[in-house]
């Protein structure tokens, strides 16, 4: 299957592409910190770079988008159809590096969350970051 854009087009597309400040990271940010939670985002010390981490409870937030990390079974993680021989090997790079910066991140003691671009229209993410909240706050009352 060959490109839907011409290659001028393609180029304008993918330079819009970017890793911070996405709108579903945004949209994370903006909920926690309307709850009280303050955070430090892209920690480059620590694995991944994640996009939120707050130190004090030793918890950090991957705001993954779905097609980019392949959301198993999220309508927006389709395989590609076009240029396979690229696009296939790379997302598999990003699920492998992504496990691999969970499992690191735990080595060192930090509590991983990872929540997906279709999971912020809805920002409880089945209790995770309210769950999140309660222990930055239980942090609060125990010291």
């Amino acid at each position: 299957m060959t490109d839907t854009f011409s290659p001028r087009a393609r180029k304008r597309v993918m330079s819009r592409i970017t890793s911070k400040n996405t709108r579903p990271e945004i949209d994370v940010r903006k909920y926690l910190y309307s709850k009280g939670l303050r955070y430090r985002l892209h920690r480059k010390n620590l694995p991944g770079k994640p996009d939120i981490v707050i130190s004090r409870i030793k918890s950090v937030i991957f705001v993954n988008g779905c097609f980019w990390h392949h959301h198993d079974g999220c309508k927006r993680s389709n395989w590609p159809k076009s240029n396979k021989d690229y696009w296939i090997p790379k997302i598999e790079r990003n699920i492998v590096r992504d496990r691999d910066n969970i499992v690191r991140l735990s080595s060192l003691g930090w509590k991983s969350i990872t929540v997906w671009e279709c999971e912020t229209k809805n920002l409880d993410v089945h209790g995770q970051l309210q769950r999140v909240i309660q222990e930055y706050f239980d942090k609060d009352e125990n010291e």
